[in-house]
C-alpha cells in the first residue's frame, strides 16, 4: 500500500485510508462492478462523533474509529464475497485489519526515517500500466479523474514498502558451512516425494452425461479388470478402450508424485502394491482403472545437487526473519493504544492460534 506524503500525514493519521481506500475501489470500478457484495458486513454506521474517536493510538498518530470501519468494510468485501461471512471469521479480520493498520504506520514512519522516496518512473510505469488495462472500460473513464490521486498516491506508497523490504531483507550470502547446515536442518525442503510408476485405462464419460452412462462405463470397467486379473494384456486393452492421450503408450502414465492425482485416484492408488490392480474408479472424465508397476520411496536429495537452492533458500529465510524482527522491534517501541471494545470475542480455539492486535 502506498500513499503520497502530502496525503499521509504522520502526527494526525488522517487522510491516509481513505486514500488507500479510494485506490482499492478503483479496481471495482474499472472492471464495472457495481454494488457492494452481500458478504460485506462492515460495523454499523457511526455517528460523526464516534467515528471521529480514536481506534488506535500509534505514537502520536491517531486512526480513527471511521478509518477502521472503512478498512474493515474493503477488506470483508475481498474476504467473505461470496456469501455470509460466520461471526468468528469476522472476529479474526477485525484483528487482521487493526493490526495491519497499526503496522502500516509503523512501517511508513521507518520509511521516513530511512528518508526513502517514491521512484516516480516505476511509479509512472505502473500507473500507464493500469491506464492500458482499463482504457475501454467506461467506469474508468467516468471516475478516472476522482481516482487516478488516490492510486497514484497506493503506487508511492507501495514503492517506498517495497524499497523498505530490499534494505531491509538484504542478507549477506552465507558460507559453504551455513548453507550446509540449513540443508541438514532442513530436510523436508530437499526430499523428492515418493514417486509411482502407473499404468491407466480411461473409460472416458462427458461430466454431463446422465447416470446410465456412468453405471455403464463402471461396469466395462469391472469386465476390463477381471479380464486382466484372468491374463489380458494392460498394453493392449489400453490401446482398446481407453480415452486418455495414454493409451498411445500403452496406458503408461510414467512416474508422478503425490498431488498429480485426482484425489479419488490417489486413495486407490495409495491401497496397491506393485503388480496390482484398482477397481475402477470414478474420476471428472470417467472411469478409470490403474496399475502400480513400482513406488519408489522419498530419497533426500545429495547437497552437492542442491547447494544453489539451499543457498537460496537459506537467503530468503534469513531476509523474512530480518523482517519479522524489524516489525517486531518497532512494535516494541512504539507505544501503541487500541479500542477493541467493538470486536466480536474470538472463541477460545481462535484466540490460541491468532495474532492478536497490539493492545
Amino acid at each position: 500500500m502506498t500513499v503520497d506524503r502530502s496525503a499521509f500525514n504522520l502526527r494526525t493519521g488522517r487522510g491516509a485510508w481513505r486514500v488507500l481506500l479510494l485506490a482499492a475501489a478503483c479496481s471495482t470500478l474499472a472492471a464495472g462492478a457495481g454494488a457492494a457484495s452481500p458478504a460485506s458486513q462492515a460495523p454499523p454506521a457511526n455517528t460523526t462523533a464516534a467515528a471521529s474517536a480514536a481506534f488506535a493510538k500509534v505514537g502520536d498518530t491517531v486512526i480513527t474509529h471511521g478509518d477502521f470501519d472503512a478498512a474493515f468494510s474493503q477488506a470483508s468485501r475481498g474476504k467473505f464475497f461470496h456469501g455470509k461471512a460466520p461471526e468468528e471469521g469476522l472476529a479474526m479480520l477485525q484483528r487482521e485489519v487493526g493490526q495491519a493498520m497499526v503496522d502500516e504506520l509503523l512501517l511508513a514512519t521507518e520509511a521516513k526515517r530511512r528518508k526513502l522516496a517514491p521512484d516516480q518512473a516505476a511509479v509512472k510505469q505502473a500507473l500507464d500500466a493500469y491506464e492500458e488495462r482499463y482504457r475501454s472500460s467506461e467506469q474508468w473513464k467516468s471516475n478516472r479523474a476522482r481516482l487516478l490521486p488516490g492510486l497514484k498516491a497506493k503506487l508511492e506508497r507501495d514503492n517506498v514498502f517495497e524499497q523498505l523490504g530490499k534494505q531491509v531483507k538484504t542478507v549477506g550470502t552465507p558460507d559453504p558451512g551455513q548453507i550446509k547446515r540449513y540443508w541438514e536442518a532442513h530436510p523436508d525442503k530437499f526430499t523428492a516425494p515418493e514417486q509411482v510408476h502407473l499404468a491407466m485405462i480411461l473409460l472416458k464419460v462427458a461430466p454431463s452425461s446422465p447416470q446410465v452412462q456412468w453405471d455403464g462405463a463402471r461396469d466395462e470397467g469391472i469386465a476390463i479388470v477381471k479380464r486382466l486379473r484372468a491374463g489380458a494384456d494392460f498394453s493392449q486393452l489400453a490401446h482398446l478402450h481407453s480415452g486418455d492421450p495414454s493409451a498411445e503408450r500403452g496406458g503408461d502414465l510414467g512416474y508422478v508424485h503425490r498431488g498429480m492425482l485426482p484425489e479419488p485416484a490417489q486413495q486407490a492408488v495409495d491401497k496397491l502394491k506393485p503388480g496390482e490392480l484398482s477397481e475402477p474408479v470414478p474420476l471428472l472424465e470417467g472411469i478409470g482403472v490403474f496399475r502400480l508397476d513400482e513406488r519408489r520411496s522419498p530419497k533426500l536429495s545429495p547437497f552437492e545437487t542442491v547447494h544453489d537452492r539451499a543457498r537460496e533458500l537459506s537467503m530468503r529465510e534469513a531476509g523474512d526473519q530480518a523482517w519479522t524482527t524489524l516489525l517486531a522491534r518497532l512494535r516494541r517501541e512504539t507505544p501503541v493504544k487500541l479500542d477493541d471494545s467493538r470486536f466480536l470475542p474470538l472463541t477460545t480455539a481462535a484466540t490460541s492460534g491468532s495474532n492478536a492486535a497490539p493492545r
